[in-house]
């Protein structure tokens, strides 16, 4: 029963909000605003933000979904679930934009785990992510 949840579009006034969230976690750290897309989603429930993410379009049927962060204040039992809904939202925003494939990178267990339940494929053996700033 995921429609006690809201999704709403990402906004550029919730970015300082997702840097607060960002800096909470240990072993995170904010990207650069110029780092993400302007497409993103938002999950909240009684006008509480739950969890964001960003979609990354490009030139081909593929697409990203990135960034997945949550709301560390937010402690109720349905935590997983609102995580799970955003991604499945994501998924049917990306469908209806005519995206055939999406991928994403975690090393969140978690986030691992509601992925693999959601029919996603994990490759057992870990990347690594490599950024240059140009």
């Amino acid at each position: 029963n995921y429609m006690k949840f809201n999704v709403r579009n990402l906004t550029e006034s919730d970015y300082k909000i997702l840097v607060e969230w960002w800096d909470w976690w240990p072993g995170w750290v904010a990207p650069p605003q110029t780092f993400l897309p302007e497409t993103g989603l938002m999950v909240t429930k009684d006008d509480k933000n739950i969890a964001a993410c960003y979609y990354y379009l490009t030139n081909s049927q593929a697409a990203f979904i990135e960034w997945i962060i949550s709301n560390p204040q937010y402690r109720d039992k349905d935590r997983k679930e609102a995580l799970a809904t955003l991604i499945m939202v994501a998924e049917q925003v990306l469908k209806n934009l005519g995206v055939v494939h999406v991928m994403t990178m975690s090393r969140h267990p978690s986030l691992l785990k509601i992925h693999k339940e959601l029919g996603w494929t994990i490759d057992p053996k870990p990347s690594h992510e490599i950024i240059k700033n140009l």
